[in-house]
């Protein structure tokens, strides 16, 4: 795609770049309540059966993330035309998704102006190597990396690290505004559950209230990794790297069913928001029907997803995706000439 094309795509997205206040106040009417009577009923579904619970906290799960798609509105300051009002939402639905607002606003916009940059990675985004520097990286860098891209790790105890510990504390160099926020966000959380606890006890509200966010956060992590983990997804280094091209070929479309597409507020078009961040969840879907260029985009499915869960590593030379066992030589092949280096001893420094 030349460069006035990209231009031109970014161009025919912008008119769908504008909220509507009464889509977004009813975004909220039929996500917030919904969730907190689908946490109600949960609660009370344990004293018929566990089972029971843990099947109206896999649909609440579904609310939570579509929660958690208008706090990701509000922090590009698209659900509402007014700052204000997105801040105050956003804050709200993070507490409600047990996100920091301001903290992740900074992040996630640092996620969207280096997205599939090879020279940019480490903030806001997943943790991806290149052959090269895998091969290159020592035994215990190799181990941790296999580690974080285990399915296990990653979708086990990384909802975890988000909510616990990732979220809850500030990096080193954030402004004032951000701290307090997360300050704020930590405190709202301590009386909340406190209070929830105290009201129907510490062991149920770990099984509802744990149960779902973990779900929540395992399929978000899931849906935030698939759509910039796929076989020929676009990545480049600084001086070859374009907005546009990371945003069409550096995001997938997942085509989802009608249902699981409502829970996740659109976000399957991720092409389209990464093209134009400012369009809100509702106008994603229109703008990728309205713009046939974005039909170009890589498509896909539940079934076809399944597949990344085996690429691990980025082939720059290649421009895809691979996984562990096809650079199993290179490795052995590094080892060896590692060895094949004659050890230094104490009379060749004489």
């Amino acid at each position: 795609m030349s460069k006035e094309k990209t231009k031109q795509l970014h161009k025919d997205v912008a008119p769908f770049a504008k909220s509507d206040q009464k889509k977004s106040i009813m975004q909220i009417v039929n996500t917030i309540p919904p969730f907190l009577l689908l946490w109600f009923l949960a609660y009370q579904s344990l004293s018929v059966s566990i089972w029971l619970t843990l099947g109206i906290s896999v649909i609440a799960s579904g609310f939570v993330i579509r929660t958690f798609i208008i706090f990701h509105d509000c922090t590009h300051g698209s659900f509402f035309k007014n700052k204000k009002m997105n801040d105050i939402v956003g804050t709200a639905t993070g507490v409600l998704t047990l996100f920091a607002y301001e903290k992740w606003k900074r992040e996630h916009s640092i996620h969207h102006a280096t997205s599939s940059n090879l020279d940019k990675r480490g903030v806001g985004d997943i943790w991806v190597m290149t052959i090269e520097e895998y091969v290159e990286a020592s035994k215990w860098q190799r181990l941790a990396y296999r580690l974080y891209r285990n399915p296990l790790v990653m979708f086990g105890f990384g909802p975890l690290y988000l909510v616990l510990i990732s979220s809850r504390f500030n990096r080193k160099d954030a402004r004032k505004k951000e701290r307090n926020n997360t300050y704020l966000t930590n405190v709202i959380l301590v009386a909340l559950y406190t209070g929830m606890i105290l009201l129907v006890g510490w062991q149920a509200f770990l099984i509802v209230q744990g149960s779902i966010m973990f779900i929540a956060g395992a399929l978000g992590i899931w849906l935030f990794y698939i759509q910039h983990t796929f076989e020929d997804s676009y990545f480049e280094e600084e001086s070859d790297w374009d907005y546009v091209k990371a945003a069409v070929d550096g995001s997938s479309y997942y085509k989802l069913p009608r249902v699981l597409q409502w829970a996740t507020g659109n976000i399957g078009f991720h092409h389209v928001h990464h093209l134009a961040p400012r369009v809100p969840n509702y106008n994603l879907e229109v703008a990728h029907e309205s713009t046939p260029p974005l039909h170009q985009a890589t498509t896909i499915t539940i079934k076809t997803s399944l597949q990344s869960i085996r690429f691990r590593l980025y082939d720059p030379e290649r421009k895809r995706f691979v996984a562990f066992k096809e650079v199993k030589h290179l490795v052995k092949k590094a080892r060896a000439s590692i060895d094949l280096k004659p050890k230094r001893t104490s009379f060749d420094t004489k």
